[in-house]
């Protein structure tokens, strides 16, 4: 359970009252049921293990790694890349093929950062 929720400002921490912050975490959340609502199958598996494995992976994913870790055709998967970073579903290509950002999580020098329970820190997108 959250018992403070802190919101940076410049080099400034302010507390929130958590129904705000439930508030704005449910607006995102359906921001982005919208947004993934129409993927099909192959789209959202492509999605989520991008999200999932780029923190392990830590470094920038290929569509090769996603192709065979997915078991899909290569051509298949750099359609799927190219068709979700044009819509801006949260994954993005910094000038090449490789996906360098899955939101929340990057493999670019950010100032944030994200520790898991499972021991990887990365950087926030």
């Amino acid at each position: 359970m959250v018992e403070t929720v802190l919101l940076g400002f410049k080099r400034h921490m302010f507390p929130i009252p958590q129904a705000l912050f439930r508030r704005a975490m449910q607006a995102g959340a359906n921001k982005a049921s919208r947004a993934l609502g129409g993927l099909d199958d192959r789209q959202r598996a492509v999605h989520h293990f991008v999200v999932r494995d780029l923190p392990r992976l830590a470094q920038p994913m290929p569509p090769e790694h996603i192709a065979d870790a997915l078991e899909m055709d290569l051509d298949r998967v750099i359609e799927i890349v190219d068709e979700l970073e044009r819509r801006l579903i949260f994954l993005f290509r910094a000038g090449g093929r490789d996906v360098v950002w899955a939101y929340p999580v990057t493999v670019a020098e950010t100032p944030h950062w994200m520790a898991f329970s499972t021991g990887e820190r990365l950087n926030a997108a």
